[in-house]
């Protein structure tokens, strides 16, 4: 089985922290993971059962490396489910969620060929400071769980009709 490919792109480390959990439920669900930075997955991935693809949100702009992965697998994700989600906002008011959202789709509708299966944004983090400031983190970690669930159940589960044939 080849399982499923967690890349992601970040800037200060919380998104590897997402893609982290998000890698560490699907082993719990029974998936087999490879979780690497989007930047460095070269070699061929048309094999996956799944491709999750996660990225920080930075003025209105989905992380450069996601797009970047996103041209450089084309052909591959026109054969593979893929997953995304984007580290969002670090305002808990409910227009910042609607306008990192709003933000997500919009990189995503770049890639008309692109249809997801699943997406979501989460919380941000603020970046690291040099004055000690207390940072920011609306991450929602059960919003991550139940996600991560989702798509590790829809995973885990045999394809439609797989075992019709025993029970004819």
């Amino acid at each position: 089985m080849p399982g499923v490919l967690v890349a992601y792109a970040t800037k200060h480390g919380s998104t590897r922290e997402v893609a982290e959990a998000v890698s560490k439920i699907l082993r719990a669900e029974g998936v087999q993971v490879d979780l690497r930075p989007a930047c460095g997955v070269r070699g061929p991935i048309g094999d996956r059962d799944l491709v999750v693809l996660g990225a920080p949100i930075y003025s209105g702009r989905w992380h450069r490396d996601a797009h970047r992965f996103l041209k450089r697998h084309r052909r591959e994700l026109l054969t593979v489910p893929v997953a995304v989600f984007g580290m969002g906002p670090r305002n808990p008011g409910q227009e910042s969620w609607q306008r990192s959202r709003r933000q997500l789709d919009r990189a995503l509708a770049k890639r008309d060929w692109l249809r997801p299966a699943a997406v979501a944004v989460f919380g941000g983090v603020d970046p690291p400071t040099r004055h000690g400031k207390r940072r920011r983190d609306l991450r929602d970690w059960d919003a991550v769980r139940a996600w991560a669930t989702g798509i590790g159940h829809d995973q885990a589960q045999p394809p439609p009709g797989a075992g019709a044939a025993a029970g004819s």
